[in-house]
């Protein structure tokens, strides 16, 4: 079996607050232990802090703890390999953005919503829990269970709890976590640096 990974830390090309380049997405999750409420809270807080425009706030959220029948319905909607680990997650966070208002598109919804999930992710951290945020989901059949209207659209499903242990992971899920972290060059994402 692989080691551990111990140290995830982001090697970076310009220093960044240790919350930031220590953070990371895993997929392995200790299945029994429950959500830490007081840090869950904290990470609530955080994303109703993040900046939006005009003070319009255009995003909701859905918490469903592991054992409900709004986290196996979450689960459900899972693609692909999703499904096969962020069951274990204590809990499953649905980031919805508000994108009409009074029959009015609000064009800047799904920027706000993932501002929203960012200081979220950088809260959770902080606190010591872990997540992993998806794209890969049903938005149709989440929208159905939770009866949420046509002004509203699911944006992401972020995996939050406790770090599982590596050691305990399949070989697949042990080797992605164990994958070396990159990103392309800044150089590379900058279309304009005048």
């Amino acid at each position: 079996m692989s080691t551990p990974a111990l140290d995830r830390t982001a090697v970076t090309e310009a220093p960044i607050l240790d919350v930031l380049a220590e953070r990371w997405s895993t997929r392995i999750f200790d299945a029994q232990a429950t959500i830490d409420e007081a840090a869950l809270s904290s990470a609530l807080e955080a994303a109703r802090w993040a900046p939006t425009a005009a003070n319009t706030q255009p995003w909701r959220v859905i918490v469903a703890r592991r054992g409900s029948e709004q986290h196996a319905t979450i689960v459900a909607s899972l693609a692909g390999f999703n499904a096969a680990w962020a069951g274990d997650a204590a809990a499953l966070v649905v980031f919805v953005a508000e994108t009409t208002r009074d029959d009015q598109p609000m064009p800047w919804a799904l920027y706000d919503t993932g501002q929203a999930a960012a200081h979220f992710t950088v809260q959770a951290h902080a606190d010591g829990l872990s997540t992993h945020q998806m794209g890969g989901f049903d938005r149709d059949a989440i929208s159905a269970a939770f009866g949420l209207g046509d002004a509203f659209t699911p944006i992401s499903v972020m995996a939050v709890g406790e770090l599982g242990d590596i050691r305990t992971a399949s070989e697949e899920l042990q080797q992605r976590e164990n994958a070396p972290r990159t990103r392309r060059p800044i150089a590379e994402s900058l279309i304009v640096n005048a």
